[in-house]
């Protein structure tokens, strides 16, 4: 008969964590938090719906007419810019920074093309500044002072004035600088924008009224690379410089 194996190999051990008694299901506890936090996103969000059904607003050119008629009537040269502004954003524009050999002065690109700065030199040239002369003249006489940025080793007549960072120098130099902020009050018609890209880029528009109703407010025509646009995008972008041009020394000087 075999003998009986020693207490050692008797016994089974289990080596694991402890058996757990099973934990009754809360079947509301998910669902109680989940009604709770749309409940919290409902109240607080309520308030920002009409106003981001506001900003959905398509700007039509027969509200841009009829802005433009109002600014024309204005004295002021901050309007006329801006109604010359508000005139060529109806423009069909593809964008496009190729060089372009052009007259000089008042040379442009073939109107259907263009970028950024071109929609502040034609604007300002529509009420009989040149830009592209102005620029020009002092980049001439001042070259150091400009961005270094495209291995130039002197003007160019051709695309100097269509470079962001040289007509924000120009700027910088010969109109009114203003303090960057949120306050849509600081910014009048006709007003210079340089807002900073998240691509390190720059980008410039000018200001204008909103249509309809909206006058009151500062809308921007602008051409981001979609084409012309009068949009309210003032504070979608950092921005980074803010422009008065002619500034109020030069005025009071051209109407001596």
């Amino acid at each position: 008969m075999p003998r009986p194996r020693s207490g050692f190999y008797s016994t089974i051990e289990y080596i694991g964590p402890r058996p757990q008694k099973p934990k009754r299901r809360n079947f509301f506890g998910g669902w109680v938090i989940i009604v709770i936090a749309l409940g919290i996103g409902f109240w607080f969000g309520k308030p920002l719906v009409p106003f981001l059904k506001a900003t959905q607003v398509d700007a039509t050119m027969e509200q841009a007419s009829l802005l433009i008629s109002t600014l024309e009537d204005s004295n002021k040269f901050g309007s006329g810019l801006a109604a010359a502004a508000l005139s060529h954003s109806g423009d069909e524009v593809a964008y496009d920074s190729a060089y372009y050999k052009i007259p000089y002065p008042n040379g442009d690109v073939p109107s259907g093309k263009g970028m950024a700065a071109d929609v502040v030199v034609r604007s300002y040239r529509n009420v009989g500044i040149d830009l592209q002369a102005l620029v020009h003249e002092d980049m001439t006489e001042n070259f150091r002072l400009y961005p270094q940025l495209w291995d130039a080793v002197g003007p160019d007549a051709n695309i100097d004035h269509r470079r962001v960072a040289n007509l924000q120098r120009f700027f910088e130099r010969k109109g009114e600088t203003l303090t960057p902020s949120r306050n849509v009050s600081d910014y009048r018609p006709g007003d210079i924008v340089v807002w900073a890209l998240a691509n390190a880029e720059s980008h410039i528009g000018i200001i204008v009224p909103g249509p309809g109703n909206r006058a009151g407010e500062a809308w921007v025509v602008h051409n981001m690379g979609a084409g012309m646009k009068w949009e309210n995008i003032l504070f979608d972008y950092p921005v980074q410089r803010h422009f008065r041009y002619p500034s109020k020394d030069e005025k009071a000087e051209a109407e001596k």
